[in-house]
C-alpha cells in the first residue's frame, strides 16, 4: 500500500501525519518504510534519528528526491506500507509519486488559504488520474479546532467536497501532544493523550477501508 501525504502548501502538517500513522502501522505489526521526498527538509529523518537516540522501535527513512515512480513501486513489494512526505509545493516528486500511488492523502488545515490551495490540486489529481485509474486522493481536515461550538470541519467539508470526492469525517484536532511528540522521536499512540492516539487509529483505519475498497 503507497500512501502519499501531500498539499501545495507547507504547514499544513504534512510530516506529523507520516510520521504518526508509520507508527500506527508498525504497531499494528506491518512492515513500513518511509520516503521523505523534499529535498530542503528533513523533519522526518530528524524525526527517525531521536526516534533511534530514546530507544524506541525504529522505521526505516529513506530521503529520496526527483522520479519517484519505480523506486515507490520496488518498495512496495517489499514493505507492507510505504509512506511519502511531500514537499508542500507542485514538484517532480509528487507528480511521479501519485504515478504509484494508491492512496494520496491530502491535510487541509480548515483556513481560506489552506482550502484554497487544497482545491488547487483538483486538477493534478485529475491529470494523475488519466495514468493512474487506480489512485483514491482523500482529503483529511487537519489541525481542527477543538472549540466545541466550531463549524470549521463542517464547512471546510462542504467546500472541499465540490472538488474531491471523499472528505473523511474524522478530523484531527489541534493538540499539543502532536508537536510534542513530534521534537521527542515519537507518536502520539506513544504518549499520553489517548484523544490524539484515537485519531490517528481512526485515520489508519479509514486509510485501509479506502485502499480496500480501491482493489475489490
Amino acid at each position: 500500500m503507497i500512501i502519499v501525504v501531500g498539499n501545495q502548501k507547507g504547514g499544513v502538517g504534512k510530516s506529523t501525519l507520516t510520521v504518526n500513522l508509520a507508527v500506527a502501522w508498525q504497531q499494528a505489526g506491518k512492515s513500513v518504510v518511509i520516503i521523505e521526498a523534499d529535498p530542503s527538509v528533513f523533519t522526518v529523518s530528524t524525526w527517525a534519528d531521536d526516534r533511534e537516540e530514546a530507544g524506541l522501535p525504529p522505521i526505516l527513512t529513506v530521503k529520496k528526491t526527483g522520479k519517484l515512480k519505480e523506486a515507490l513501486r520496488n518498495l512496495d513489494e517489499q514493505y507492507e506500507v510505504v509512506l511519502v512526505d511531500l514537499p508542500g509545493k507542485d514538484s517532480p516528486e509528487m507528480r511521479s509519486a501519485l504515478l504509484a500511488a494508491d492512496i494520496f492523502l491530502i491535510p487541509s488545515q480548515p483556513t481560506q488559504a489552506d482550502i484554497d490551495a487544497t482545491i488547487n490540486l483538483a486538477p493534478i489529481v485529475e491529470t494523475v488520474g488519466e495514468y493512474n485509474e487506480g489512485m483514491k486522493t482523500v482529503v483529511v481536515i487537519n489541525r481542527l479546532t477543538t472549540h466545541a461550538r466550531s463549524t470549521d470541519l463542517k464547512d471546510a467539508t462542504e467546500v472541499l467536497a465540490q472538488a474531491f470526492d471523499t472528505i473523511l469525517p474524522n478530523a484531527i484536532y489541534d493538540r499539543k501532544a502532536f508537536r510534542s511528540s513530534l521534537s521527542e522521536g515519537k507518536s502520539v499512540l506513544e504518549g499520553v493523550d489517548e484523544k490524539a492516539a484515537t485519531e490517528i487509529r481512526q485515520l489508519a483505519h479509514d486509510l485501509e477501508r479506502e485502499f480496500d475498497h480501491g482493489t475489490n
